[in-house]
């Protein structure tokens, strides 16, 4: 029996299942945890497998990421989960969704969901595996990395923590991952077939995955909407965690029907 990929958790209710990045790990979502626990839900942040504390799979992909994901919703016992995914986070949580629908209750995608295109995956995939291919330590790739891809509006606290993150990744988890980015290929008429309110949340300020693709996927998904953050770059969540929090929390609500104070 697979192992369970490592996780944290912090509250009760409703479960809040939250999918970091290539380049985080479960720190990605550390405000969230402690904001989603106050408002009156179960906050669960996983390591996705490879990083951290939890073992990696074989053979490494979104359907093996999905099937895990699959296990702990299974193991935490809390019936249907909102997925909030970052980045290849967002694109796991639509892969989610469309293996298992009864899984999920609704999703947020934060920087993420769109499928790569030619130019964003020379863009975006490309010059992090060079860097690795370098022999650069994972602290001195964030330290390069990270800087430019934040916004102009970043919480410096945020950005101190983005590129903790971000050093702490096993290079040989993150090349797994950014190698699997350009395989996400769900298309139009599959992502057509989610049928849970969505909420999607980019930067306006983010070069990785621009303001424009994701008011695409809005388009596609049958219940979307989208949300800019002005002067943010690809790290929302850590970036401008009050705004962030408070689209998360606004949605939630009205999808469960609650009244926020």
């Amino acid at each position: 029996m697979a192992l369970l990929p490592h996780f944290t958790t912090l509250g009760s209710g409703h479960t809040v299942l939250m999918l970091h990045d290539a380049d985080g790990s479960h720190l990605s979502f550390a405000p969230q945890v402690e904001t989603l626990a106050s408002a009156g839900y179960r906050a669960v942040a996983w390591d996705m497998p490879g990083y951290g504390h939890s073992a990696p799979i074989e053979p490494y992909g979104f359907m093996g990421l999905a099937q895990s994901c699959l296990r702990l919703i299974e193991a935490l016992q809390g019936g249907a989960v909102t997925l909030v995914g970052h980045g290849l986070g967002a694109m796991l949580a639509l892969e989610v969704a469309l293996r298992q629908p009864q899984a999920v209750r609704r999703l947020v995608l934060c920087a993420g969901g769109p499928a790569l295109d030619a130019a964003s995956e020379a863009a975006w995939v490309a010059p992090r595996l060079a860097a690795l291919q370098s022999g650069a330590s994972m602290e001195a790739i964030a330290q390069s990395l990270v800087p430019r891809q934040v916004g102009t509006g970043s919480l410096p606290e945020g950005v101190r923590l983005v590129s903790h993150a971000l050093s702490q990744v096993n290079p040989s988890a993150w090349r797994r991952a950014l190698q699997a980015l350009p395989t996400f290929s769900r298309g139009a008429a599959e992502l057509a077939r989610v049928q849970v309110p969505v909420l999607i949340v980019g930067g306006a300020q983010d070069r990785c995955t621009p303001p424009e693709a994701l008011q695409a996927l809005a388009h596609v998904l049958p219940d979307a909407r989208h949300l800019s953050l002005p002067h943010i770059g690809h790290w929302p969540p850590l970036e401008d965690p009050d705004n962030f929090d408070g689209a998360l929390l606004g949605f939630l609500a009205e999808a469960s029907g609650r009244v926020l104070h």
